[in-house]
């Protein structure tokens, strides 16, 4: 086989060979084959066409009988795609070739045939989604208990478990889903009223006849259109491809700042015996498949922009969308599917050392510990504003002189007096303030598990 130069890096490098499938040419080919097919089917059920003549064109309506190299030929010629594929058709299909067509206008195939992309599309993403919520109430599960420390402004703040950040990812990656079951009806939808939404050439069944073809080829049916379909879905689409990507960002991200050096609580797994994390630093362990993913998710959020651009069109329509739209919807599907499926693999394999959660917490000698110890001075009595001033006080005296708080909390009057030493040690223990995370793991896990069984 001759060598041929791939320029787009999603021929040679990302996403999967099923999603490509469905955008590519041969992809889109076969769906608009699909379309014409149910047209002829649809005019048979209203009687205008005959079952032979419908099982004429039904035979040929695949691309080993109507090439897609035959329909370029043409194409080249009458410099109309939807033209091309009908005289194509028509060659096939011998006598029957009179009815292809019937009544269409060349966008009615066109976006109709997207809609069967976009189905299969909603298809094969919720089927990734699934599974990267499976293995993320996975990690929930098995670190519910994990404790850590929780951290604001990129400053410690107080204990949290391990559990209850994979929760939160979760129950975002359960909305996810809801999401685009949601919106599946409202965007997998075709058209088939012609050339400005009147049905008039498609006589007095018109809106028989759509509802036949779009029903027989599993696409909800839409109430009014021009000779498109509303752009509005395709941005409700593509705004469900740019949140689930920044889930996964969001996701990836804390794995990639788990996993600094100077950190270390979590990270991606590396295969020690073969992998490189770098050509000079021989002992890098790099979070590759995280950054990677979290690149190609910027990109799947940089459609968004022109998806909203290309929904305001001239009166009825214009073409300014279709050849925006050939890079939008098919790119930002695959990359969305691959971001999909690298964030799963990254927590399919990632560690989590919980003697370093542990360490690391004790690396700030008790100061995370400062708000337990002021709860428990309220609930002795001292106003809240007071004894928020204790503590603050015996936090910067703490920092300013490296001690543990525990020991300056020991000889501050207001604390001392309210608390024995038994007591103030249990309010030092990081398990005595993660509050009700686990019950929230737990809800978490259970309602993301019901959600895709």
């Amino acid at each position: 086989m001759p060598w041929t130069m791939a320029f787009c890096p999603l021929d040679y490098r990302y996403g999967s060979e099923d999603f490509k499938r469905i955008w590519s040419e041969i992809g889109r080919h076969e769906r608009q084959l699909e379309v014409e097919r149910a047209l002829i089917w649809a005019h048979w059920q209203l009687g205008r066409v005959s079952e032979e003549d419908y099982n004429a064109v039904a035979a040929i309506a695949n691309p080993d009988a109507v090439s897609k190299d035959r329909v370029s030929e043409i194409e080249a010629e009458t410099r109309h795609d939807i033209m091309a594929l009908t005289k194509a058709m028509a060659e096939a299909a011998g006598d029957a070739g009179w009815c292809i067509h019937l009544g269409a206008t060349s966008n009615d195939i066109v976006d109709t045939a997207v809609g069967l992309q976009l189905r299969d599309s909603i298809v094969l993403l919720r089927k990734v989604l699934c599974h990267l919520i499976e293995v993320c109430a996975n990690v929930a599960e098995r670190e519910r208990d994990t404790v850590m420390l929780g951290r604001t402004h990129g400053q410690a703040a107080v204990p949290i478990t391990f559990g209850l950040k994979a929760a939160v990812w979760l129950d975002e990656l359960r909305r996810q889903l809801i999401r685009l079951d949601e919106s599946s009806p409202r965007v997998a939808v075709g058209k088939f009223l012609g050339a400005v939404g009147t049905g008039a050439a498609q006589g007095k069944d018109a809106r028989k006849l759509q509802e036949l073809i779009l029903t027989h080829l599993g696409l909800a049916v839409p109430l009014a259109t021009t000779q498109v379909v509303g752009r509005d879905r395709y941005v409700e689409y593509m705004s469900w491809l740019a949140n689930v990507a920044t889930t996964c960002e969001k996701i990836l991200q804390e794995v990639r700042n788990l996993q600094r050096s100077e950190i270390a609580e979590a990270g991606e797994g590396f295969d020690v015996k073969k992998q490189v994390g770098s050509s000079t630093m021989a002992h890098k362990k790099n979070p590759i498949k995280s950054e990677n993913a979290s690149g190609l998710a910027r990109i799947v959020r940089s459609f968004i922009i022109p998806t909203y651009e290309n929904a305001l069109l001239w009166h009825e329509r214009d073409l300014a969308n279709s050849s925006s739209e050939r890079f939008t919807l098919s790119h930002a599907s695959t990359l969305a599917e691959d971001v999909m499926a690298k964030t799963a693999d990254v927590l399919t394999n990632m560690w989590v050392d919980k003697d370093r959660c542990l360490a690391n917490i004790h690396a700030q000698r008790g100061l995370v510990m400062a708000e337990k110890v002021m709860i428990e001075l309220v609930d002795h009595g001292v106003p809240r504003d007071e004894a928020h001033e204790v503590l603050r006080e015996a936090s910067f005296t703490a920092l300013a002189s490296g001690e543990e708080l525990i020991d300056v909390c020991s000889r501050t009057p207001a604390i001392s007096a309210a608390f024995s030493a038994e007591e103030l040690e249990a309010m030092f223990d990081p398990m005595n303030h993660v509050g009700v995370s686990g019950e929230i793991v737990d809800e978490c896990v259970l309602l993301a598990r019901q959600a895709i069984q």
